[in-house]
Order: C-alpha cells, then structure tokens, then sequence
C-alpha cells in the first residue's frame, strides 16, 4: 500500500478576475490565496499572493454497500463569477460535488435582550428595559461555508466539472457518464452522456474530461482514453449520445507501437477563452483544433518527445498514466503545460517559439529570473543540459493555472505552489 502525502496539491485554479487562487490537496483540503492590494508607496510592486482562506472541503468515506472508500482527495475547482461581496466555489472529489460559500466578517452584534454577553439565556423577571443591538467592529474573519451538497449521483469516479455561462448550471463527469445540475438544486441532476455499454465486456473506451463552452450554454466538449473529443449541442436531444461534431487525429502506421493507445488517451481538454479553438493534451503532445475543422488538429506541439525511447520503462513505473492538465493564457496565443522534473514548458502559437522552464526550491527566490532548460538526447551533452537519463519521474509538474488578464502563473510540483510572473521593469 502506497501512502500519500495529504499535502500533495491535486488541482490549482484562478477566480475568474485573478484575484484569487485556489488549491485543491489530497489530503481534502482547499487553500485560497489572495492577492494584495498595490501599495501606494510601491505602486509598481504587484501584489503577492498570500493565504486567504484554508478549509476542509471533504472528508475521508467509506462506501458500505460496496465496500469502497472514497478518498478526500479533491479532483476539481471551479470559481463562480464573483456576484455579491462573497466568492463561491465547486469542489469534488471522485463522488461528491460541494457549492462552498467564502465570506469576511468584521462586526459582530452586541446587546442582546434575551441573553447576556456570554450569550447565556437572561431570567426574563431581570429584563425591565428594550435594548437596540449594535454592531461592533471585530478582528477580520475569513469563513468557509458549505452552502449546497451534491451527491450520489455518480458511480464511476467524477475526473472534472465545469460551469456553464449561464452561471445557473454545471456539469459533472466521471469516466462513463456527464451529469448536468442546477446550482440550486441538490436531489436531482440530468444525465446528458451515458456510454455504459449494456454488457461492461464491451467497454472500449472510457469519459476522461468535460468542459462547457466559454460564451454558448448549450456547448460542451469531452475527450476520451481513444484520443477522440466529441462536441455536443444540448439543443439537438436531452441525451447527448450523439455527437454534432468528432475531433480525431488519425494515427501514423509508422509510430505504431504497444504503447500507442494509453498515450493517445487524452488527460486534458479546454477551451479557448475565444470559444474558436480547442486544446487536448495527451501524454507526449499538446494539440490545438479549430472548432470548424474536425480532420486534424490546427497545430501540434511536442511536450517531451525524448520520452518516446523511454515508454517501456514509464510504462512499468505507472508514469506512462500521469494525467498532464493544459491552460491558455489569457488571449489565447500562449499554452503551458507540465512535464517529468519540475519542468512545465510554454508554447507560443505566434513566433511558434517554446520553452522548457523548471519550478523547483533552488531557483525560487523571491524576483529570480527562470532560466530556460534543455534537455539533450544521446551525444554529447552541454554543461548547461540535463540527460534523459537523469531525469526524475517522481518530480512532475500535472497542474498548472494562468491568470486570466495578466502573466502570473501558478504551479503545483507536488506539494509546493510556485507563482511566477512577467518581469516588471
């Protein structure tokens, strides 16, 4: 049995202004971070991000009917679009959705008729006169409140949710099923994808992440372990069993090896901010599609592709299954993703340019500048290169998080969050 760090960090995801920062653990625990305000005396100095807000968002279960336990780990956030002075999220983690409420206090009411200040019931005989509570002004306090719960409506393990532009309605999936909820309803939720085959012998291919459409409510987009993705319009039938639009990139007869269907298996799919283009991650590649063209994909970019010679042992030491998640910065023209070694690397779709960055203690110190990596493969090796062979597989970098206006990125490396930001002059 392999024990986990609690601490590990399972998913990072900005607020949709950027003002906050949310980490998911294994250990069921949210950390939010908060961005400071710019300084009047330093107005050039951007704000830090410093913990906000830490709660417990799920618990460890166990499952008597079927004699599971449900880990705490959490799979997932998403923010809401900010509505009132208080922020909500969505977490989950493989079986249960929960709506957290982030609110501040600073007053508290004082001068209660029927209790005194110790909050102790008074002898009614005592009160001879009617006080008018007020409002003191107390210590700022953070709370995390749970405000909806939603559960039992998966079998299968939940890989992603993702929130409609409606604001009103979000969906959940897991590998073989997508549900769709209304925020404010918990009982219930409407099953819109179901590829469970009638007999399970038949299952070939299994639901590996899901995503609504940024700007049409009625769009969403899901990928599978074949390495196909598959557009659904919920204006054409409440069950989405069949697709209005299919993304498959044929395979090379010459790449063709043992290996070729679990690295085809797409980990990661999202959105342009756009809504115009779409980007898969799969285990050596991130591509990019155009929604009006379904042949092949727009542009490919090759992650790790020294790792191809290295497949048979990353498939006996479990790594060839790493899910690598993907984000777009926020117009569109740059993609990041992780990679083996504390490595993420940055693609930028204009000058076609990349770069291989590393997220580790030794280069971060507060206004470091990264320097870039390279990796070298076979030959001789420059004193500035690292060796496919030294590299650590244990080290990877599978969440990442772009702010959505500015260049500030968060990166998760196990249990460690690193921000990192644009050079100000």
């Amino acid at each position: 049995m392999k024990l986990i760090a609690p601490d590990i960090i399972s998913t990072v995801e900005f607020n949709p202004t950027g003002e906050l920062l949310a980490t998911g653990d294994k250990g069921g625990r949210v950390v939010v971070f908060q961005r400071e305000q710019e300084s009047k005396n330093q107005p050039h100095r951007r704000g830090e991000y410093n913990v906000y807000s830490t709660f417990q968002s799920h618990e460890p279960e166990f499952d008597y009917l079927k004699s599971l336990e449900i880990e705490e780990k959490i799979n997932k956030i998403r923010w809401l679009p900010q509505q009132n002075a208080a922020y909500f999220l969505l977490s989950t983690n493989d079986k249960t959705v929960k709506l957290w409420k982030i609110s501040e206090r600073d007053k508290r009411p004082e001068g209660y008729n029927l209790k005194d200040e110790e909050g102790r019931i008074r002898d009614p005989a005592t009160i001879t006169a009617l006080r008018v509570p007020v409002l003191q002004p107390m210590d700022l306090m953070v709370e995390a409140t749970p405000r909806r719960v939603f559960s039992n409506a998966h079998t299968y393990h939940i890989n992603s949710i993702s929130v409609s532009n409606d604001y009103e309605t979000y969906m959940s999936t897991d590998d073989l099923r997508i549900n769709l909820w209304n925020l404010e309803i918990t009982n219930q939720s409407f099953n819109i994808v179901d590829i469970k085959p009638a007999n399970m012998e038949e299952l070939t291919e299994v639901i590996t992440a899901a995503e609504f459409h940024p700007n049409q409510c009625n769009t969403f987009i899901y990928s599978s372990s074949k390495g196909s993705i598959r557009l659904c319009d919920m204006r054409a039938s409440a069950l989405c069993d069949n697709h209005s639009k299919f993304f498959e990139e044929p395979e090379d007869p010459s790449n063709r090896s043992f290996f070729s269907e679990i690295i085809s298996s797409i980990s990661d799919v999202k959105f342009s901010h756009s809504g115009r283009y779409l980007m898969t991650r799969d285990y050596l590649t991130v591509k990019v599609w155009d929604l009006n063209m379904e042949s092949k994909p727009l542009e490919t970019y090759q992650v790790h592709d020294y790792l191809r010679s290295k497949l048979c042992s990353l498939y006996e030491n479990d790594c060839i299954f790493d899910k690598f998640e993907c984000v777009w910065n926020g117009s569109d023209s740059v993609i990041m993703t992780g990679s083996y070694n504390n490595f993420f690397r940055m693609f930028d779709r204009n000058t076609k340019r990349d770069v291989t960055l590393e997220a580790s203690r030794e280069n971060s110190k507060p206004r470091a500048i990264l320097k870039p990596r390279k990796v070298c493969v076979g030959g001789k090796r420059r004193k500035d290169e690292i060796s496919v062979d030294s590299l650590d597989f244990s080290k990877k970098i599978l969440h990442t998080a772009w702010h959505p206006s500015e260049n500030i990125i968060a990166v998760a490396a196990t249990n460690n969050l690193y921000i990192f930001q644009d050079k100000v002059n």
